[in-house]
């Protein structure tokens, strides 16, 4: 017998891969990808799984439809707000889980981006965002905080005035005023967002060895939380591993040779 809710939950997100790129889009279009449990059990398991696949070197995030996700499902929050408590159930990975990631990941803002959108798109390493992508914190108008470690990551992306005027706000940004504030990257036509971000990943997929991106992406994250000496002494004792490791040999080989490089994949942790 089918199991018709398991078939509809396997469809809250789309998994393709191009060539080595893991394309992961959120796929309720019809609630503009609105955040509920099932689409995050399934979007995690499926960041696992590509984490762990040495064929994956790197993941683009986007969303189905005129959105990228305007956050948490206007149902949840609502029953979220009866509950005595005032505190929803745990759930199986923590909501930060997207920031464990050892490979690049890549944000296709082809719409709205609002609340926890907004945060599972900081939680990229890169952005993309077409020209009308619309953006916001969404949180004060919706009674609720800096949720999920945003009021940490945004001051350090933008600094402290800019995330305070989106926060306090929740003002809706374009494309054109993310790129100048910072919160993106790249702002590229609607049209073809998707397949910019995955000419980038398909760049470091060509170029890039996965263990440096894995370290250097650690030593970023690691050195928010060390003062200047002790991430120096950190870098010297990664650089020197680095020294004797076969993804060295290759780089320098194949530069010597004129050709790409062939670096081996990550496996599972």
């Amino acid at each position: 017998m089918v199991d018709h809710a398991a078939s509809l939950r396997s469809e809250l997100v789309l998994s393709e891969r191009r060539g080595q790129v893991q394309i992961l889009t959120f796929n309720r279009p019809d609630r503009l990808n609105a955040w509920n449990d099932e689409l995050e059990d399934l979007c995690f398991a499926l960041l696992d799984e590509a984490d762990a696949d040495p064929d994956v070197r790197a993941i683009v995030i986007t969303g189905a439809g005129r959105g990228f996700c305007s956050g948490a499902d206007m149902a949840d929050l609502a029953r979220v707000s009866e509950c005595d408590d005032g505190f929803p159930p745990p759930r199986p990975r923590p909501r930060t889980f997207p920031l464990t990631m050892r490979k690049p990941m890549i944000a296709a803002i082809n719409g709205a981006a609002a609340g926890l959108g907004l945060v599972e798109a900081l939680y990229c390493d890169v952005r993309f965002a077409s020209p009308d992508a619309k953006i916001t914190a969404a949180f004060s108008r919706r009674g609720l905080i800096a949720e999920y470690g945003i009021a940490w990551l945004l001051p350090r992306l933008i600094g402290v005035s800019k995330a305070l005027d989106l926060r306090m706000t929740s003002r809706i940004v374009d494309g054109a005023e993310a790129l100048s504030l910072g919160l993106v990257n790249h702002v590229v036509d609607g049209d073809s967002v998707v397949d910019e971000a995955v000419a980038y990943a398909t760049e470091l997929v060509t170029f890039c060895s996965p263990y440096s991106i894995g370290v250097m992406k650690s030593q970023i994250w690691a050195g928010l939380h060390r003062d200047f000496t002790s991430a120096v002494a950190e870098g010297d004792r990664l650089l020197l591993e680095s020294f004797v490791g076969p993804d060295l040999r290759e780089g320098v080989q194949s530069y010597l040779e004129g050709r790409s490089p062939r670096f081996a994949g990550l496996g599972r942790r």
